[in-house]
């Protein structure tokens, strides 16, 4: 790769002008920058800022408080377009009436949209016809090319995230491409990969996520496995990676039926991978059967580094790489509250436990994995009236439920459940700690699953003095017995429930007036 300093462009590109549908913020990410910018989300930083922990530590100081995202035009030792970045793609805004603006912009919501909405427009394409993608000749991803020993990645501006990470980690909101051997699979997902060398990449590739079980599928065929990394997808494209689908499911499809549009793919130039058309930087080559590296540590989404936490992971090989002009690389720094690895994955576990739940006849209404658990919990609402018709009891209905979940894919991250009854917002989890709190009863309200697979990237199993892979997770029945068989006896002692409606009435309309906000 030349060293030629790169001088920033114009930059993003407007979508005013009768845009196709294939440039729409939800199906471009040129487009979705424009879209932050439009909505006052986004600073725009022309000062050089470096990628050794500087770009980071702005990224990081804007998740912990709510900031716009940062667009950096001008990355220290960005040459040939390679590249400007976008830090905190999918986080939370500080405004209370678009605090989900960002996730709303991925899927062609309002900017004001809350979380239910978000999780149901997920879960809309479950119901809906698939709808087959695009396949054409060439996109805005191919307008530059490079190619075998012209590539080093190590000259590339890849993030130091944190101190303590074991490297630049490059991928940290990419989204990667397999296929099985058959081609009747193709699975898009996210997993962090860093820089190993010049050709190489080297990440978690972790049983039973889908990229291990194609991994897997190659291995018996004795041929590294073909693979792509895109960055900067369609935002569309991006939640449906983050999201646990079935195994067997093309997310292309997924996505084309969840924003009725069918999404744009071209073909690599180096194996027969096919990738969103104006992504803006795509990877290709192969990930190894055969080749592995030490990898990490890494600053991961429950908030620690530990110095020294090093493994050997499978390889990636980079043949080629192609990007659009004035590519932008997006960048997760990803810790504690709250950043993509918060609202993208807990959130989107918990759509897909809903929807489990509510398949297997359960009276599951919503489910939501709330920020502060760190994404390890999701908050079940239960139907109780559907409940009593059951004529189940505690026990058996919170065994049930976690046989259920915890037994599948889409509850392989979530380590513990918490049962709420009618009168509980799932997505406020001052509501489900009270409920949790007030009406779970510890160990006598609870049901533990020892056999299950566990998350290892969670401290308390990771680096805890229990398996690492197996056990740690609960159901909490945080519903009263009344709510089993003659329904709720109490009333809150609540602004809402404590008293009649002229009163609730007037006090608000004299709220400003009386000195309050």
């Amino acid at each position: 790769m030349s060293l030629k300093r790169y001088i920033p462009k114009r930059p993003v590109a407007s979508y005013h002008h009768s845009p196709s549908p294939q440039d729409l913020p939800h199906m471009n990410f040129r487009s979705f920058v424009e879209a932050l910018k439009e909505d006052n989300d986004l600073v725009e930083i022309n000062d050089e800022k470096d990628p050794n922990l500087e770009v980071s530590a702005i990224v990081r100081k804007v998740y912990e408080s709510d900031g716009p995202a940062p667009l950096f035009n001008n990355v220290k030792g960005m040459h040939n377009g390679l590249f400007r970045m976008l830090g905190a793609p999918a986080a939370l805004r500080s405004s209370k009436e678009s605090r989900y603006g960002r996730l709303a912009r991925h899927l062609a919501l309002p900017p004001s949209s809350g979380m239910k909405e978000i999780l149901d427009k997920m879960l809309s394409a479950q119901t809906a016809t698939p709808l087959k993608p695009n396949h054409i000749e060439s996109g805005p991803c191919k307008e530059n090319k490079v190619f075998g020993h012209d590539i080093d990645l190590t000259k590339l501006p890849s993030p130091l995230i944190h101190k303590a990470d074991g490297g630049k980690y490059i991928q940290t909101y990419g989204m990667h491409v397999v296929q099985s051997p058959d081609g009747k699979w193709t699975n898009w997902s996210i997993a962090r990969a860093m820089i190993y060398d010049n050709r190489h990449l080297v990440g978690l590739v972790i049983e039973p996520q889908h990229i291990w079980q194609i991994h897997q599928l190659w291995k018996k065929e004795g041929r590294d496995c073909p693979w792509a990394l895109c960055f900067g997808v369609p935002p569309a494209a991006i939640m449906a990676a983050s999201m646990p689908l079935p195994a067997g499911v093309t997310e292309a499809e997924y996505i084309g039926s969840m924003t009725g549009t069918a999404l744009d793919l071209v073909k690599c130039e180096s194996n027969d991978m096919w990738v969103p058309a104006n992504s803006e930087i795509i990877f290709e080559g192969s990930l190894s059967i055969t080749e592995t590296g030490p990898e990490g540590p890494f600053g991961e989404m429950h908030g620690y580094v530990f110095p020294g936490d090093t493994h050997d992971w499978p390889k990636y090989t980079v043949n080629a790489i192609t990007h659009r002009d004035d590519a932008i690389l997006p960048v997760s720094a990803c810790g504690r509250l709250t950043d993509e690895t918060h609202t993208m994955i807990g959130p989107l576990a918990a759509a897909s436990i809903r929807q489990l739940c509510q398949e297997a006849g359960l009276p599951v209404t919503e489910a939501m994995s709330n920020f502060e658990s760190q994404v390890t919990w999701v908050a079940l609402k239960i139907d109780t009236a559907k409940l009593r018709r059951l004529k189940t009891t505690p026990k058996e209905f919170a065994k049930r439920v976690g046989s259920l979940v915890f037994n599948d894919k889409v509850g392989y991250t979530i380590h513990r459940l918490v049962l709420v009854g009618d009168d509980i917002d799932v997505y406020d989890f001052k509501d489900v700690m009270w409920a949790f709190c007030t009406r779970c009863r510890p160990g006598d309200d609870e049901v533990f699953f020892d056999d299950c697979k566990a998350f290892p990237l969670i401290p308390y199993n990771g680096h805890g003095s229990f398996s690492p892979i197996k056990g740690g997770k609960v159901v909490s029945d945080a519903l009263l017995p009344v709510e089993y068989t003659t329904g709720a006896n109490w009333q809150a002692a609540d602004f809402e429930n404590s008293y009649p409606p002229e009163i609730k009435d007037k006090v608000n309309a004299e709220w400003k007036a009386m000195g309050f906000e």
